[in-house]
Order: C-alpha cells, then structure tokens, then sequence
C-alpha cells in the first residue's frame, strides 16, 4: 500500500497539487532514489549479522514508514520549499520500506515451506494492498481540488492502522531461525560475488526492473493526457495488478511444469505484446488499454513471484542470504531511480503535463519498456543456457 503511491502517485501529485516543474522533478526522484539503494546491501548486511533483533528493526521501520508516509503527502506550500522536502521524506520512507521488504523476504526465504506456493501467497498478499493503493489515491487526486487534503489524511491515517496491525500479527509469530552466524561483511560480498548463479541473475533482473519502473512512473501521465481518461485512472491500475494477482498461479502451475527461468521468459513476451500495442493508442482508446492492462499486468505476476524463488534457490542456506535479498531490492531501486530521468527526458522531446496526445509520450511509456523487455528476454536466455533450473 505504501509503494504505489511513493512510485507513481507522488510524482503526478507534486507536478500537479504542488506546482514541481516536470524536469527538476525527475532529478530529484533519480537523487533520491540513487542514494537510497546504497543502502539496501547494508540493510540486508546489518540483518543476517543481528538476527535475534530482527524484529526490532522491523517495528522500528514500519514507524518510519508511517511517519514519511504522512509527510510526503503534506509538504510545504511553495515549490522550492517542496524539493527539500521530497528529498528527505523520500529517503526516509524508502530506507523504512526497503528494511521492512528485506526483512520480510529473508523471513520467508528460512520458512520450512519455501517455494513457488509460499511466494505466491505472499504476493498474493501484496497486490490485495496495491490494489487498494491503486484505487483509493487515485480517486482522491482526481476529485475536487479543495477535498484533495482531507482525503489524503484519511487515505494516510488509513495506512497507519493497516500497517500497525499487520506488523503486530507478523511480529507475534516466531521468527524462523537463521541459517548460521552472518558473515563480516567483505566476507559476506565476496561469497556472493563467487556465486556464478547469483552474479549471472542480476542483469536480467535490473533490466526487467527498469522496463517496469518507466511505465510505472509515466502511467498517470499517459492515462490523463494521452488517452484523456483521467476520471478512469484507478480503473486502469485495478485491472492492471488484478490481473497480477490472479496470474500468480497460472505462473507457479506454469513454472513447476516448464521450469521457473522458462516461464518467466514467456511473461516476457506476454508483456512486450502488451506494450505494443500501448504505442499506438490515443484519446478514447479505454478498452484497448484495458486489453494492455490485463496483459502487461499479468505479466507482472510473474516478475513478482518468480525472481525471489530463484534467488532463494541460488542462496540457500547460505549465512548471506540477507545481503544477497538486500542486492536485489538494490538492483530494483536502481531501476527506479533510472525510470526517474524518463521525466527530463520527456521534458527534453517537448512534452508537458496537461498538453494532450503526441508522439513522445508513447515512446518513452511503451516502446522505450518494450525494447528493455526484449533485452531481457535475451538476458535470460543466457542465464538458462550456464545455469538451467
């Protein structure tokens, strides 16, 4: 529920609400996220060393991630103000975020049962909360301006409560015991880096990191000036991890019978079609982008439920598996910070919010994704060949 709209609400909201010019804007998401991800590697490093307190760093984080939360959605009145602002919050609510994810990935990766099921149920989980993100917010923002603030608050205070009780009944379980005693931590990095199957994972995981954050930061641009169909927004994001979630079994069916590394490359295609055919959309256009949305997004079920399973595979039972979980949501974090400077790049091709239909806005939104994709698809490839699952 927090990072949809730390992702792809936020940036509409400052260009919007606040008043952030298009270009600065997509600076500060790229510093704020470049520097953010540094610290994912240390966060994975600083739980496998201090397993037993685990779940301090865990409550600890979801009070911070409550807090930003609140705050990046109440930022000063003036725009110059607002940049500051951002960035700090942003740091904030993102470090919280990624020791929460961590935790809660290394958690799951020492449970007996792990596998495609336990995944899919976790990430089952977590698109119920997108979903909700992608409706509620949505719908706040494209109300009426003077109301914009007060629902916000509710929306936030909403947040709380839900992140309050979840921890709690996460918190009350026994953790699963770690493997061994973390490793020092240039012991730990040199164990991962010998690791051919770790190291050969993360290209295509950053590149198909990247072709979803793009899209994921332009789709409320694309959905309000490109179709003109702001007032159907969360419609549009509903379906799209609707669809994500209820592909999740169909691809751990999928990938039990075919292999994970497999099936993952079929989403790969299933994706590409789908941002295709985005490319030559434009105002009105609401049942092909539905069709688009139901494509794309049941392609990401699987960019959810199947890197995990194969990182875990390539890392059982290893003292670093903390660090190694903290690489890739390091990874993931830089695709987000490099989706960031889609924003000064549409700025550069003469785009501005608000304008209507062009032609740079589909490029950048979907043809830019889908050559990534592509190059994944390629990635991958290479991967199966050395290291088949």
């Amino acid at each position: 529920m927090a990072a949809l709209p730390l992702f792809v609400q936020l940036p509409a909201y400052y260009a919007s609400h606040v008043g952030v010019a298009l270009a600065p804007l997509g600076w500060v998401l790229f510093a704020a996220r470049l520097l953010d991800m540094l610290q994912d590697p240390l966060f994975g490093h600083l739980l496998d060393r201090s397993a037993q307190r685990q779940k301090r760093w865990m409550a600890i984080a979801g009070l911070v991630l409550a807090l930003a939360f609140v705050c990046l959605w109440k930022p000063p009145a003036t725009p110059q103000a607002a940049m500051p602002w951002l960035v700090g919050m942003l740091v904030l609510a993102y470090g919280a975020h990624s020791m929460l994810s961590i935790a809660y990935l290394s958690w799951g990766s020492r449970l007996p049962d792990q596998g495609l099921r336990a995944v899919a149920w976790r990430e089952g989980a977590g698109l119920a909360g997108v979903i909700v993100a992608s409706v509620v917010p949505v719908g706040i923002l494209a109300a009426d301006a003077t109301l914009v603030d007060i629902r916000l608050n509710w929306y936030c205070l909403f947040f709380a409560i839900v992140l309050a009780v979840a921890l709690l009944l996460l918190l009350r379980q026994p953790a699963p015991a770690a493997p061994a005693q973390g490793q020092p931590w240039r012991q730990a990095l040199r164990s991962l880096w010998t690791n051919q199957a770790f190291r050969a994972l993360l290209p295509p995981y950053l590149l198909n990191a990247l072709s979803a954050a793009i899209p994921a930061t332009l789709a409320l641009f694309f959905i309000e000036d490109q179709l003109q169909e702001k007032t159907l927004a969360g419609l549009f994001l509903a379906a799209y991890f609707g669809a994500a979630a209820l592909g999740l079994p169909l691809w751990s069916t999928l990938a039990r019978r075919v292999g994970a590394v497999a099936c993952w490359r079929l989403a790969m295609l299933l994706s590409s079609a789908g941002f295709i055919g985005a490319v030559w959309l434009g105002p009105g256009e609401r049942s092909a982008f539905l069709a688009v949305c139901l494509a794309t997004g049941a392609a990401l079920g699987a960019d959810l439920l199947l890197p995990p399973v194969l990182l875990a595979r390539v890392v059982s039972g290893r003292a670093s598996v903390g660090a190694a979980f903290g690489i890739l949501t390091m990874l993931g974090k830089l695709a987000l910070a490099l989706a960031g400077i889609a924003l000064p790049l549409l700025s550069a091709l003469g785009y501005q919010p608000g304008q209507g239909p062009g032609t740079s806005l589909p490029l950048v939104y979907a043809a830019l994704p889908c050559l990534l994709k592509l190059a994944t698809f390629l990635a991958l490839g290479r991967y199966a060949h050395r290291h088949p699952s």
